[in-house]
C-alpha cells in the first residue's frame, strides 16, 4: 500500500500546498485525494452516457471512461482510475484504529436514481449513500465524523446543489512519551519565536527520534519524529522537518513527504549524518557539543540528539477548485455516474491541527538503563536541533497488526502542515502530569 499510494499522494500534496502558499496552514491531501478516488469508481460494465449531457460534455469534454475528464482525473490522482479506486476502497473499508475516516455521497431528492446499482456496489462499503441533508445535517455529519474537531461543513448548501460528496479524517492521540518543557530561548538566538514565547517543547531523552539528514534536494535538514501511543499495533508518527529559512515552503514540504517513507517503521532516515562528521559549535539549525562520559558504544563514540520545537495549532480552509487539484474532472465523472447534468462545481476543505506537549490532534472535512558495571570511558556528542523558524510537518500512520502483518494504512501520510505561527505552551501543560 505504501508503494502504491506514497508517490501519487506526495505529488498531490505538493500541488495542494502550492495553492495555499507560505502562510501558516494545515491540510489533508489524503482527504482530498480519497474524494477524487471515489469519483474514479466504475462498475465492471460501464453504462452508456446519459442522454442529457453536462455543460462540459456540450463543450466537447466527453464523459467516457477514456475521455478528457477521465484523463484529467487520472493525472490529478497520479495513477490510473482503477488503481486509485481500489486504494480508496481498501483504506476506507479497513479503517485505522487511530484515524477516523468517513465518506458520503448525497443527491437531491427527486433528481435521478443515484446511479446504477453496479456503480453503487463498486463504491467503498463504508461510503454513506443517500439524500442530500440540509445545512444543519451536513454540519452535524462533520462534527460526528471528526469527534467534534470540525464544527461546520466547508460548503453551504443551496437549491442549486444536486449532489454532494464528502470525506472526513480525524485523529486525537497522546504521545507514547510526552515532551519535556524548555525555555523558549533554546529555539536559538536568531529565532524570532524565541523572543515572543516563554516556553517551548524539548524531546525527551528516549522515545522520540531526531536526526540531521543530508538530502539531495536541500542539503542538510533537521528531523524530529514523535510517535503516538499505539492501539493494536496501529499508531501515528508526526514528523517535523526544518531547512534553511530561505528555502521555499513547497521544497521543505516535499522533502518532509520524502522523509516520511520509512517513518512508520521507525527507520533512521536515509542520509542521516554522524555527529562526528560535523564541526563542534553552533550552526544555523543546530548546536553540537562534546563531553567525556561513560559509554558502551563499541568505538567509544556515542551520539545523542534532542530537538526543541514550539507548540502550534492551525485551522485552515482551502479552495480546491484549481484545475490541478482534479475536482473539475471529478465532478464531471461523478455527474456521469449519477446521470446528473451539472453546470458548475465547488470544492473546499476545512482542516485543523494542534501539536502540544502531551499529544496531537487533527481533522479535515475533505515512545531505563540498568548497568551492572562502569563501562570504559569515551566521548559523547549531543546535537540540539532548533525548530526556530517555519518548518514542515507530516503525520504518518503506522499499521502493524498483532500477527506481524502490515495493514493498508502503514506508511500513509494523513495530514501535513507548514508551521509559521508558534504558540505559547499552555500553563496547564507547564507542569508534569
Amino acid at each position: 500500500m505504501t508503494t502504491d499510494l506514497h508517490g501519487p499522494l506526495s505529488a498531490y500534496a505538493a500541488r495542494l500546498h502550492a495553492t495555499v502558499g507560505d502562510r501558516h496552514h494545515v491540510a489533508s491531501p489524503l482527504g482530498a485525494w480519497l474524494l477524487l478516488a471515489i469519483c474514479a469508481t466504475e462498475p465492471a460494465d460501464t453504462e452508456p452516457a446519459e442522454s442529457n449531457p453536462t455543460a462540459e460534455d456540450a463543450a466537447g469534454e466527453g464523459l467516457s471512461a477514456d475521455g478528457p475528464a477521465a484523463e484529467d482525473l487520472a493525472h490529478a490522482l497520479g495513477t490510473d482510475l482503477a488503481s486509485a479506486a481500489e486504494v480508496a476502497r481498501v483504506l476506507l473499508d479497513a479503517p485505522h484504529p487511530l484515524v477516523r475516516s468517513a465518506t458520503a455521497l448525497w443527491r437531491r431528492a427527486g433528481r435521478g436514481d443515484g446511479g446504477s446499482a453496479a456503480w453503487r456496489a463498486a463504491l467503498p462499503r463504508t461510503t454513506d449513500v443517500g439524500e442530500l441533508p440540509d445545512q444543519a445535517g451536513l454540519d452535524a455529519w462533520a462534527r460526528e465524523h471528526t469527534d467534534g474537531l470540525i464544527d461546520t461543513f466547508p460548503l453551504k448548501v443551496s437549491p442549486n446543489v444536486v449532489f454532494a460528496l464528502a470525506s472526513a479524517l480525524a485523529t486525537r492521540v497522546s504521545w507514547a512519551t510526552p515532551f519535556d518543557v524548555a525555555d523558549a530561548s533554546a529555539l536559538g538566538a536568531g529565532s524570532p519565536w524565541s523572543r515572543g514565547l516563554r516556553r517551548a517543547l524539548r524531546s525527551p531523552s528516549h522515545g522520540h527520534r531526531c536526526a540531521i539528514v543530508s538530502t539531495e534536494r536541500l542539503g542538510d535538514v533537521i528531523v524530529h519524529a514523535a510517535p503516538a501511543q499505539t492501539t493494536d499495533g496501529a499508531g501515528l508518527v508526526v514528523l517535523s522537518v526544518a531547512a534553511d529559512p530561505q528555502v521555499p515552503p513547497s521544497e521543505v514540504l516535499a522533502v518532509a513527504y520524502d522523509l516520511s517513507v520509512g517513518a512508520a517503521d521507525g527507520a533512521q532516515p536515509a542520509g542521516a549524518r554522524s555527529l562526528f562528521d560535523l564541526p563542534l559549535g553552533d550552526a544555523p539549525l543546530w548546536t553540537v557539543r562534546e563531553e567525556r562520559v561513560r559509554t558502551r558504544a563499541r568505538d567509544g563514540r556515542e551520539e545523542r540528539h534532542n530537538a526543541v520545537l514550539p507548540c502550534w495549532s492551525a485551522r485552515s480552509e482551502h479552495d480546491l477548485t484549481a484545475p490541478a487539484l482534479g475536482f473539475k474532472a471529478a465532478s464531471t465523472m461523478l455527474a456521469k455516474a449519477l446521470a446528473q447534468p451539472i453546470e458548475s462545481f465547488d470544492a473546499r476543505q476545512v482542516a485543523m491541527a494542534r501539536f502540544g506537549r502531551y499529544g496531537f490532534e487533527a481533522a479535515a472535512v475533505t515512545g531505563m538503563f540498568g548497568l551492572t558495571s562502569l563501562p570504559p570511558e569515551g566521548v559523547v556528542r549531543t546535537a540540539e536541533l532548533r525548530f526556530g523558524h517555519p518548518y514542515a510537518v507530516v503525520a504518518v500512520a503506522t499499521d502493524t497488526r498483532a500477527d506481524g502483518v502490515t495493514g493498508p494504512w502503514h506508511g500513509v501520510p494523513v495530514f501535513s502542515a507548514w508551521v509559521t505561527e508558534p504558540e505559547e505552551l499552555p500553563e496547564a501543560d507547564a507542569t508534569d502530569r
